[in-house]
């Protein structure tokens, strides 16, 4: 007989969510993670904890700049680093303990370990007091990824950091270099440069987020550099080296010449790697592709029976909301359901101010692809509530098929793009039109009103441009 019906590797997004799941749907199930606290990386080093600091951030830049515009004055606004992190670290807590809780409540049985495969059926965990196995009829997979480790920028998350050291950092650096115009990086890369930091960021491609929109990318960019973001385009990091004075940094330009300067941090985000190390999957067969991901088929099945895998070890996008959906529909196919996961439609965020938020096509893939579109275009600059809130930078993007009106992307940059992307998201998922927005009815005043607007201006007919 087997201890556990389905056995979870990894409590992140993924991992805990697959886990409350096969709870619900009468499974006896256990969590297997290899930190003190659930969550992963997304709830204690990652998407939480990065929130909380792009808000505090944004709330003191907003005070120190912008208040005299209302009519507020105040005296001298001083930061408080220390008190500023203990607000990131509480809100932390509160999330992972919730989990624990969470836990308890499906009866959940949480094992606190390292886990290495002995076969398809049993696992060994390893703990601070020793090792002892377990078998189970189902294991998912949901280790998550760590940070990209490149030899000539050697991490000690003191001076060279990784996004997990940015999030601890004692004190603002004078000067902070960030390698890499992602995502991560750009965020990060936000709150330092609001709390007095001068940033550089250096990216070795003509230009940031390349996934996204191009038209997009460029105004993000024209915004950042407003804020006091400087960016070295089309420029390599040869080496580092930390010393007492700073980070001595080796650069390379798109034309072989060398640059040397000197920043106090820099900061390494140029992609992150699967947790696949340390579990024993060649040695029972299960297969990775060339990026040690785990390959799996349309049901996140391995090629061995009874291993499953999800979220950042799988390919794909490494968001959290994408491990999330699969760790649903994993335990729902593992329990003969029919779940859904439409890959098209993933919305993507970047939490800076302003927001960017993507989901579907970009204008570069449609053409790519010899797909005729249409593009309706409408600006926050426009929109009364945006005005209202002085937050008019940026506009609403919508791609829509130019015979059938289906919108096929949506690309925004403003205030609130993550929260506004929803509405398209829901749209494309019911294979909606720009005319199914355009005849919606958005509340007056809102910034979803530039959604209707631009869904609108598919044809031409936006009424306040």
């Amino acid at each position: 007989m087997v201890d556990f019906d389905l056995i979870v590797i990894g409590a992140g997004p993924g991992g805990y969510v697959a886990a409350i799941r096969g709870a619900q749907l009468g499974m006896k199930v256990a969590c297997i993670e290899k930190e003190k606290t659930l969550g992963g990386t997304c709830l204690n080093i990652g998407c939480i904890p990065s929130k909380a600091l792009l808000n505090s951030s944004e709330k003191y830049f907003e005070i120190s700049k912008h208040l005299d515009e209302h009519g507020i004055s105040t005296g001298k606004v001083a930061l408080d680093l220390s008190k500023l992190m203990q607000r990131k670290n509480k809100i932390v807590k509160q999330l992972t303990s919730g989990i624990g809780f969470l836990f308890k409540k499906n009866k959940i049985t949480h094992i606190q370990g390292f886990a290495s495969f002995i076969d398809n059926k049993k696992i060994k965990v390893t703990t601070s007091e020793g090792e002892k196995n377990y078998t189970a009829t189902n294991f998912i997979i949901a280790t998550g990824s760590t940070s990209i480790a490149i030899d000539a920028i050697p991490v000690d998350e003191k001076q060279i950091v990784t996004s997990t050291g940015a999030l601890a950092l004692e004190s603002v650096p004078k000067s902070l270099l960030v390698i890499g115009g992602g995502y991560i990086g750009l965020e990060m890369g936000s709150v330092w440069s609001r709390l007095g930091s001068k940033v550089t960021v250096v990216e070795a491609l003509d230009r940031i987020v390349p996934t996204m929109d191009e038209e997009i990318a460029k105004e993000f960019m024209k915004s950042l550099q407003k804020q006091g973001l400087e960016f070295k385009l089309s420029h390599k990091v040869i080496s580092t080296k930390g010393g007492k004075s700073g980070v001595d940094v080796l650069m390379e330009t798109s034309d072989k010449k060398e640059i040397a300067e000197k920043y106090d941090v820099v900061l390494m985000s140029v992609g992150r790697q699967p947790n696949t190390d340390g579990l024993n999957l060649e040695g029972i067969g299960v297969k990775l592709n060339q990026q040690k991901s785990i390959k799996i088929n349309t049901k996140f099945k391995t090629n061995i029976d009874g291993i499953f895998a999800i979220g950042d070890v799988v390919p794909g996008p490494m968001l959290a909301h994408k491990a999330e959906e699969e760790g649903v529909a994993c335990v729902e196919f593992i329990n003969d359901q029919k779940p859904h996961i439409n890959y098209n439609i993933i919305p993507a965020i970047v939490y800076t101010n302003p927001e960017v938020a993507s989901v579907g096509k970009t204008e570069n893939q449609l053409k790519e692809e010899k797909i005729d579109y249409k593009v309706g275009k409408f600006p926050f600059m426009a929109n009364g509530r945006a005005l209202t809130t002085s937050s008019t930078g940026g506009f609403v993007k919508i791609l829509a098929d130019s015979k059938t009106d289906q919108i096929l992307g949506a690309h925004i940059i403003g205030h609130d793009a993550g929260q506004l992307i929803a509405e398209i998201v829901t749209t494309m998922e019911f294979g909606g039109s720009s005319e199914d927005i355009a005849r919606i009815c958005h509340a007056h005043p809102t910034t979803s009103e530039a959604v209707k607007e631009a869904a609108m201006n598919i044809e031409g007919r936006a009424i306040h441009i």
